[in-house]
């Protein structure tokens, strides 16, 4: 007797198996310096008097350094930068502080992150410069409950960038000592791209669908009897997400890529002062977005089932 598998499950599995001989793991991770700490039982038992609350029952922390500092800024800004930068090049995959990047770019993605990391660096310097300056603002602000041992001599290594590329296979080895339980590795392995695939679309679906819904709601409507204004962002958000989809679309999802190609056409050759010089223009733009909105909807509607239908995929029987 032979199974029939669902052609979307088919599909899903084909894309699958594509996906994992055409991307590559990647996982970022940080060390960063924590700047609060929990003040200690003696201090949450004065402060926990001061409300008359148990002291069991508060939760309490001090803040060692001022985050608004320029040089602190400085160096969260980076790490924005790498996060941004890592997402941007990159699909999710099920695992925490991992995602799948194209093979290809690999070389660029790691001589980009260098020199992320060395700006990193740089602005970790010249905020350990600042640090006498922040200890003495700290125990000004703290009063009592500063303590000198909560500051480390230097920041210098406390703040780091690090990635590594983890194996998305089965090991070898496994094949010859145990080929039945490599080919179970195997089927798990292909079932985290699967997902993988679900959590790229819905990430798009979603982006994608927040990005339309609110350049419609800039165009359309009125403020005080004129149009609402708007950033050349609203625009030029969506153009940056037309790029990123291009380069990153694992092909999945026909209507996703219909969808997206109908929204990428509709603002093709139109900049954003022509949305705000032509109200007949603007009402175009929003009548065929809005159209391209509510079909996103009905994907996210249509995803549970699309999902049961995957993770169904694994208990058929065997032919």
């Amino acid at each position: 007797m032979s199974s029939t598998i669902a052609p979307d499950v088919q599909a899903t599995s084909d894309v699958a198996s594509r996906l994992q001989t055409t991307m590559a793991a990647v996982r970022v991770s940080f060390t960063w310096f924590g700047v609060r700490k929990a003040l200690t039982p003696t201090q949450k038992a004065q402060a926990a008097e001061t409300f008359g609350a148990d002291a069991p029952y508060l939760s309490a922390a001090k803040k060692l350094l001022d985050t608004r500092c320029p040089a602190f800024r400085a160096v969260t800004s980076v790490r924005n930068r790498i996060v941004a930068y890592w997402k941007g090049m990159s699909l999710p995959y099920p695992e925490p502080g991992v995602r799948l990047i194209r093979q290809d770019y690999l070389e660029p993605f790691n001589e980009r992150m260098t020199h992320l990391r060395e700006a990193l660096t740089e602005e970790v310097e010249k905020l350990d410069r600042q640090l006498p300056h922040l200890r003495q603002s700290a125990e000004e602000r703290l009063g009592s409950l500063y303590d000198s041992a909560d500051y480390p001599p230097t920041l210098v290594g406390l703040f780091a960038l690090d990635w590594d590329f983890p194996s998305v296979e089965p090991p070898d080895y496994l094949l010859q000592l145990n080929p039945s339980l490599y080919e179970q590795e195997r089927r798990r392995m292909m079932s985290r791209f699967e997902e993988a695939i679900s959590m790229a679309e819905q990430a798009f679906i979603e982006e994608l669908g927040k990005l339309v819904g609110h350049l419609v709601e800039r165009l359309e409507g009125a403020a005080g009897g004129k149009p609402k204004t708007f950033r050349d962002s609203a625009v030029g958000n969506l153009q940056e997400f037309f790029q990123q989809f291009r380069m990153l679309n694992v092909r999945s999802n026909a209507e996703l890529d219909r969808l997206v190609e109908t929204a990428q056409r509709m603002l093709h050759g139109i900049s954003p002062q022509q949305l705000r010089d032509s109200q007949s223009l603007r009402d175009q733009v929003v009548s065929r977005l809005s159209t391209v909105q509510t079909s996103l909807d009905g994907l996210l509607v249509d995803r549970p089932r699309r999902r049961i239908l995957r993770a169904g995929r694994e208990q058929e029987p065997a032919a």
